[in-house]
């Protein structure tokens, strides 16, 4: 990576900056005109208001000072000619302004998407001993959150002091032409400004990197207990890391306290000198007009430019503080992402033929002294030397920390040797790219890694490497993804489709994706996970847009369960669902839904408190069948669970109540006993609930006899 972050900027973006600082150059002109233009207006288009005078038929139009037009007309018309001509420059300097703002913002946006591809791709390229040091606590946030002002100050590295400073020179000089003494007063405190206020601000930035390096403490700490939440709470540890956690939010809060005292000191010296100036121009441009020797227009004129005058020095300011923080950052990152011995990138990205072997890696292993040496002077490995035929099944034994994973690692590419050599084939392995290595070389480590997606899509990870089947867009589709390719490769990212099909069904003796799925199958079902799969199949939901087949296929399987229900050796083991009888084998609540419940609204333990059902049962007369069946079950269950231990299998195949609940249940009988109309409404609900989990084929308490059962259909 670049050193500095102006080299990485003027790498990736030195045309565009120059063609910045081409259109910059290009308004000053029209930003002098404008502050020109309101002292024509003052002193020739309004110009002497005594009425005893006649009115002037011929002005004089200076551009720069200088002269160079006599108009005569009207003053009325003269006046509304340069009104016109101001109004055309505001609307010019907006534009352009705007202009310059949105190419910044999209030249830092740039920029930055391609700062964050860049980190990242080096994380996939950083030696596996490297994550040992660093977390995800600390390159999370640097490569999301640390590197989003980088973007800003990348589109203003060059335009904001060439069009800030511009403009500053610009006005200054207006005011210069205008009255020496004006300008040296515009300019008296500068000098000050430039010589405390980057002092000031070096502790400001040295604060900062403070705080940036405790946050990732800090989110580090975060990683850490979330990963050891086991340990935390086995061991009693939860105070102390609290104890741990404030004292990092402690120093954080110190250091952003000092931070804003000091910033917003700064912030109170500029806003103090600028306001200091005006006294200057009214003291000494009010006594120069009293004395003549300082028209009015020209001081309505300087005021003016001087109101204009702050924005660009605040910028100018702004724009340093900005510098001398942004530098710190990046070089923080530059720090973190360059560790030593990294994967080269031409290793990383050669695109090797998916489809041939352009290598071939047949023949022998071959060892030759191989040794690792880590940062602690430890070797894992020392002088490893063997030669094994990849036709036969070898085995590397020892004990845990003698280099076996190690070994392994370096077998498969993954790792780099301090000294000696591995050759497969004749091939070394440390010039081998990794579209050879991922290739034609698998490697299973302890640790199980799953990306998130399907089953399907853990097991072909190995099979998408780079595209081979491109989508076929057309319309405004195609015109969108021509322009994303066009915007990658502007900011150096890769331009490959990741909608595209980046299956190598050939890798694994497949034409198309059913004959993956069969590849598929036949793998799980070599190492027993055939039966899970099925698992997952029979839990899952069908799309019949997508997959019409197969849920014709299930609504046929279906039509001949039905078919074999006939059989009256089965007809008795099944109760199948109708809508006309009710169903021995189901709860209370299925019956009454007669479905699936969408959501928690109505699920069994949510719905004897759902309004819609509680207003259904009191239409139909059922509260009081409810309330009186919840409470004989109630009674029933604490009579046969009182005492069972807790945790007894007879809890979970029979009981309605958990045996933690049973004391709340025996209040609630007490306080029935006073009149089941007399309850609580939570009581009341908690009683339905217990009529609602009910399933008479199973529990056999007779409580729902053939009348209840109809009125609940």
């Amino acid at each position: 990576m670049e050193p500095t972050i102006f080299r990485y900027i003027l790498r990736y973006s030195k045309r565009q900056q120059l063609w910045l600082l081409a259109v910059i150059a290009v308004s000053y002109p029209f930003l002098y005109m404008s502050l020109d233009v309101p002292k024509l207006i003052i002193n020739q288009a309004i110009g002497d208001l005594d009425p005893t005078k006649p009115p002037p038929s011929s002005f004089v139009v200076p551009l720069f000072g200088v002269p160079v037009l006599e108009v005569e007309m009207e003053q009325l018309w003269f006046l509304l000619a340069l009104s016109g001509f101001y109004l055309l420059l505001v609307f010019i300097n907006g534009a352009m302004k705007y202009y310059i703002n949105v190419y910044k913002g999209r030249m830092g946006e740039r920029l930055l998407r391609r700062l964050r591809y860049q980190l990242y791709e080096r994380i996939l390229r950083f030696p596996l001993p490297h994550f040992r040091k660093v977390s995800q606590g600390e390159l999370i946030p640097m490569i999301t959150a640390e590197v989003e002002p980088l973007g800003g100050f990348i589109g203003t590295a060059f335009a904001d002091p060439m069009f800030q400073g511009g403009q500053l020179v610009i006005i200054l000089g207006f005011i210069m032409v205008q009255d020496p003494y004006l300008g040296a007063a515009a300019i008296a405190l500068y000098p000050f400004q430039m010589y405390v206020i980057p002092k000031l601000q070096r502790v400001v930035n040295q604060l900062g990197k403070r705080r940036v390096q405790n946050v990732r403490q800090l989110a580090d700490h975060i990683g850490e207990s979330v990963a050891g939440i086991v340990e935390v709470h086995a061991h009693d540890a939860a105070q102390r890391e609290l104890s741990r956690f404030a004292g990092r939010l402690g120093v954080i809060y110190w250091i952003r306290y000092e931070i804003y005292r000091r910033k917003f000191f700064i912030k109170f010296i500029n806003s103090f000198i600028d306001k200091l100036t005006p006294f200057f121009f009214f003291s000494i441009g009010g006594y120069l007009v009293i004395e003549g020797a300082l028209s009015l227009g020209a001081l309505v004129a300087v005021l003016a430019a001087y109101k204009d005058l702050a924005g660009p020095w605040k910028d100018m300011l702004s724009w340093y503080q900005q510098k001398e923080d942004i530098k710190i950052k990046y070089a923080q990152v530059v720090e973190q992402f360059d560790p030593p011995q990294m994967l080269d990138e031409a290793r990383q990205d050669a695109a090797g033929s998916p489809d041939g072997d352009p290598v071939s890696l047949d023949g022998a292993i071959v060892a030759q002294r191989v040794s690792i040496v880590d940062d602690d002077g430890f070797r894992p490995l020392d002088g490893a030397a063997f030669k094994a035929q990849p036709s036969k099944a070898t085995a590397i034994v020892g004990q845990g920390t003698g280099g076996r994973t190690e070994l392994m690692q370096v077998l498969a590419g993954l790792l780099e040797p301090t000294s000696g050599a591995i050759t497969i084939g004749g091939q070394d392995m440390e010039t081998l790219p990794r579209s050879i290595t991922g290739r034609e070389l698998a490697y299973v480590g302890p640790n199980a890694w799953l990306q998130a997606g399907s089953v399907a899509d853990a097991l072909a990870y190995g099979l998408r490497r780079r595209p081979l089947d491109p989508v076929a867009y057309d319309g405004e589709a195609l015109k969108q993804h021509q322009a994303e390719v066009a915007e990658a490769e502007l900011a150096g990212n890769t331009m490959f489709d990741y909608q595209a099909d980046w299956t190598d069904y050939g890798a694994v003796g497949a034409s198309d994706r059913h004959g993956l799925e069969q590849a598929m199958i036949a793998a799980l079902q070599t190492v027993d996970f055939g039966d899970d799969l099925y698992q997952f199949g029979l839990r899952g939901v069908v799309d019949p847009d997508k997959d019409p087949d197969i849920a014709g296929r299930i609504l046929d399987a279906r039509n001949m369960i039905r078919e074999s229900l006939d059989d009256p050796e089965l007809a008795a083991l099944v109760e199948p669902f109708d809508a006309a009888t009710y169903n021995r084998n189901a709860t209370v609540a299925e019956n009454v839904l007669f479905g699936v419940p969408l959501g928690d609204a109505l699920a069994p333990e949510n719905i004897a408190e759902h309004p819609y059902m509680l207003q259904v049962l009191g239409r139909v007369g059922l509260t009081g069948d409810f309330l009186n069946i919840g409470e004989q079950v109630a009674e029933t269950m604490i009579e046969l669970f009182a005492d069972l231990p807790p945790g007894h299998e007879f809890f979970d195949q029979f009981s309605f109540i958990e045996a933690e609940e049973l004391p709340e249940f025996q209040a609630i009988l007490g306080r029935a006993a006073r009149g089941l109309e007399e309850l609580p409404d939570d009581d009341r609900r908690r009683l339905m609930a217990l009529t609602f989990k009910m399933i008479p084929a199973r529990h056999r308490l007779d409580l729902i006899d053939e009348t209840l059962r109809k009125r609940l259909i």
